[in-house]
């Protein structure tokens, strides 16, 4: 039967959840990780990764998963599968949630690693060809696209400065913009504006993606209703992120205007005895790598506050 009172309840599965769990469970704290679903998060949508340090010739994302959970299961990691929809964060001293199924489980100490997932166009062919062309991370899949021409979906500072980046490999970078002006900042639009390997298609929405074993063609329209088609081998969508902070007291966590939990350097929240790590968390980069740091420094956290209850 499942208890209903944890030290430590670390909500999420993702990369920063199973980092998070590994360092609980070796730790030997009073623990239950929590997930909806199968853990790994957005990972597990990520068709390979190679900048994960220790693999070389890199690695599936669900592999790389898969080997998260059997290294924090080696020690034991308690997981609960369920779906939480209110988190209760009035009394620092008890934390409370409530699960889909009606009841409730209490703790000292929270970690949240809800994580957050990307914007996407919801077009023909994008979900089709994710991970086969289509991308929602530059810095993560760059180097694939080595001498390509790509696109760019956006107009934000992260979508410029990605399609910079990627002009260290793609042969040319197009990036489509819905407006007739960038929303990046000053500073980033004249870095990308001198740039003569990035070009700029302005007006315009993608309407689908199309190829045969991958990304061939966007079909593009203007606002006049012009359409036309833009081959490439490669598109990334950079159109923003949403935390998944639904069952959050937002309010009580001081998020941001985004939605995001902003922490100290320890990971630590406005709130005593709860920690935020990975993708929720209020920051401008989001990689597999600083996710599953930013969960073992958390569980850290976490010991130091329960010590402290301890006296």
């Amino acid at each position: 039967m499942q208890k209903n009172h944890y030290e430590l309840v670390i909500l999420g599965g993702g990369p920063a959840g199973l980092s998070a769990g590994l360092y609980a469970a070796r730790a030997r704290l009073d623990h239950v990780m929590i997930e909806k679903g199968a853990p790994g998060g957005q990972v597990l949508l990520t068709d390979w990764v190679d900048n994960y340090p220790g693999f070389p010739d890199g690695i599936s994302g669900f592999d790389l998963v898969e080997k998260m959970a059997s290294h924090a299961r080696r020690f034991n990691l308690n997981t609960l599968t369920a779906e939480v929809e209110r988190v209760d964060l009035s009394d620092h001293r008890q934390k409370r949630l409530f699960l889909d199924d009606g009841s409730e489980i209490i703790c000292e100490t929270l970690i949240i690693c809800t994580g957050a997932r990307a914007n996407t166009l919801d077009i023909p062919g994008e979900h089709e060809f994710r991970g086969k062309g289509v991308s929602y991370c530059g810095t993560c899949d760059a180097p694939f696209y080595r001498n390509m021409h790509v696109a760019v979906i956006g107009g934000g500072n992260t979508a410029i400065q990605e399609a910079e980046y990627l002009t260290k490999f793609a042969s040319k970078v197009t990036v489509i913009h819905r407006r007739n002006e960038l929303r990046a900042t000053k500073i980033v639009q004249e870095i990308a504006f001198a740039n003569d390997k990035i070009d700029f298609i302005w007006n315009t929405q993608v309407t689908s993606i199309e190829g045969s074993q991958g990304v061939e063609r966007l079909n593009l329209v203007d606002k006049n209703g012009k359409t036309s088609a833009l081959d490439v081998e490669g598109v990334f969508v950079l159109i923003g992120v949403t935390p998944n902070n639904s069952a959050l007291p937002l309010d009580l966590l001081e998020a941001d205007r985004w939605g995001f939990i902003p922490t100290d350097t320890e990971y630590c929240t406005v709130i005593p005895g709860v920690m935020a790590a990975g993708d929720i968390r209020s920051k401008t980069v989001r990689q597999i790598i600083n996710a599953a740091g930013e969960g073992a420094v958390a569980v850290l956290a976490a010991e130091a506050y329960l010590q402290s209850l301890k006296g």
